[in-house]
């Protein structure tokens, strides 16, 4: 069976990037590989995924610094799945993330938009 296993995200920098999705979010740092010149293969993943991860992608030169928070051109383009959508709107508000909406109940999940360290659109989500 196919399925999608890493989605590259733009960063500043590594450290910064994988500081903010473990202590923040709360994702789990699954690799984190020197490849020489400065560049890691970095990974994070939320806790308990077994297929999807981040592949926290260092920007290499003015191009790719240049989207660095914009990769999806102003869109949500990151959906957070959770079992407990109070919870986790909860410990992300006290761990300072900053949220575009209060969370609204929409006929197919509870969701509120956040936006990440670089400003990327997330919706946190829990669907009925």
């Amino acid at each position: 069976m196919s399925y999608l296993g890493l989605v590259a995200l733009v960063v500043r920098d590594y450290d910064e990037a994988i500081a903010y999705y473990t202590t923040v979010l709360g994702f789990d740092l699954v690799e984190d590989t020197d490849r020489g010149g400065g560049k890691r293969w970095v990974v994070v993943a939320p806790p308990g995924s077994r297929e999807t991860a981040l592949l926290l992608a260092r920007a290499d030169g003015a191009g790719q610094e240049a989207v660095v928070g914009g990769q999806t051109g102003g869109r949500v383009g990151w959906f957070l799945y959770t079992d407990d959508f109070d919870r986790d709107h909860a410990r992300f508000s006290a761990a300072g993330v900053t949220f575009e909406e209060p969370p609204r109940r929409e006929p197919y999940a509870t969701v509120a938009v956040f936006r990440d360290l670089y400003g990327n659109r997330w919706d946190l989500l829990q669907p009925n």
